[in-house]
């Protein structure tokens, strides 16, 4: 069953903030995610109720059926997939890429996204650092650490941001450090909390505690 451009934006919203709670995602919470009225998500939710796609109860909130889903975790993977495609292939900055991948994860075409995939070389995570569903619709994730957590000498590879703003994301551009890259903690300085560290064993930089907080590892 093919679904209309707002029906997607919708399961792909109530998935994601369904990662972030274990109750059902209220109405308010997706007016705030979509930036709309809560009278339009209630309409659009009654739409995906008798689809089968959500299960609505009202004055609670919505949760999605199995083939619900199944169809926001397809299209999750397509944004994620032409992030990284626009970051790795087209050099977009972090902050540019997901006004335009919202417009390309509406293409309904499994083989071009199962071959942007194999071309991408089946990438880990988006750059914001979100897990890429396999082509089964599996999330398969691996160990992450705080940067802050980190002892010196210890090595890893930066795989997740846990801030996405536009200035945390110009901050990590102009520092040098992008998802992919290996970091290496050469000192902890006690006094501000700051740490050294290197960039693919090239650039020597110190940053503050709030920049190692907010920046995951993969050893």
């Amino acid at each position: 069953m093919k679904h209309t451009h707002a029906e997607e934006n919708y399961l792909k919203a109530i998935y994601m903030l369904s990662q972030k709670q274990e109750s059902l995602v209220s109405t308010t919470a997706m007016a705030d995610f979509l930036h709309t009225s809560a009278a339009s998500i209630t309409d659009m939710i009654q739409k995906l109720h008798n689809k089968g796609l959500v299960i609505y109860r009202k004055y609670q909130g919505v949760t999605l059926t199995d083939r619900g889903k199944e169809s926001a975790i397809k299209i999750l993977r397509k944004h994620l997939l032409w992030e990284v495609f626009l970051v790795d292939k087209l050099k977009f900055g972090w902050s540019e890429i997901h006004e335009i991948a919202e417009q390309l994860e509406h293409i309904d075409c499994d083989t071009l996204i199962d071959r942007l995939d194999h071309f991408l070389g089946n990438p880990y995570c988006s750059p914001h650092g979100i897990v890429i569903p396999n082509a089964d619709g599996k999330i398969i994730d691996k160990p992450r650490w705080l940067l802050t957590d980190l002892s010196e000498g210890a090595s890893g590879i930066v795989s997740a941001i846990k801030d996405d703003s536009v200035a945390f994301l110009q901050y990590l551009g102009k520092r040098n450090i992008y998802l992919g890259a290996k970091i290496t903690v050469i000192e902890k300085i006690q006094f501000d909390e700051s740490t050294d560290i290197t960039i693919d064993n090239q650039y020597k930089i110190n940053i503050s505690r709030k920049i190692t907080d907010n920046i995951l590892i993969t050893l």
